[in-house]
C-alpha cells in the first residue's frame, strides 16, 4: 500500500482544505468562530481520516475512515451553500467549487472500494 502522501486523493483533499481556507478567508469577523472554524475543521477532516486510514489494520477500519471522510466533504458542502445563503459567498464560487467537490467524492468512493485485506503500511 502506497503512502498516504503519494496517494492522489491525499493530495485532492489537501488542495480542498487551501480552497476553504481560502473562501474562508473573507467571512466576517464575527464568524471566526462560527462557520469558518466548522467548514475549516471538516475540511481538515477529510486528508486527516484519509492519512489516518493507512494505518488501520483491517479493511474495514480503513473503509470507516474514509466513511468519516466523505461525511466530512458533505458536511463542508452543505455549509458552503449555507454560506451563500448568507451571502458571505457568490453564487458563482459556490457553482465553481460544486464540480471539485464531485470529483474529490468520487475519488474517495473508489478510493474506499479499492480497499482490501490485507496489512496496513504502518
Amino acid at each position: 500500500m502506497a503512502s498516504f502522501k503519494e496517494l492522489e486523493v491525499f493530495k485532492l483533499s489537501v488542495q480542498y482544505v487551501k480552497s476553504i481556507y481560502q473562501i474562508t478567508k473573507s467571512y466576517p469577523k464575527e464568524e471566526k468562530y462560527g462557520l469558518v472554524s466548522q467548514l475549516r475543521d471538516a475540511a481538515i477532516g477529510i486528508p486527516s481520516c484519509i492519512a489516518e486510514s493507512t494505518g488501520r489494520r483491517t479493511a474495514n477500519d480503513r473503509k470507516h475512515f474514509i466513511d468519516i471522510a466523505l461525511a466530512s466533504l458533505y458536511e463542508t458542502h452543505s455549509q458552503l451553500i449555507v454560506s451563500e445563503a448568507l451571502e458571505y459567498i457568490a453564487k458563482d464560487r459556490l457553482n465553481n467549487a460544486e464540480p471539485f467537490i464531485e470529483k474529490l467524492k468520487a475519488k474517495l468512493i473508489a478510493y474506499q472500494n479499492s480497499i482490501k485485506n490485507r496489512p496496513s503500511n504502518t
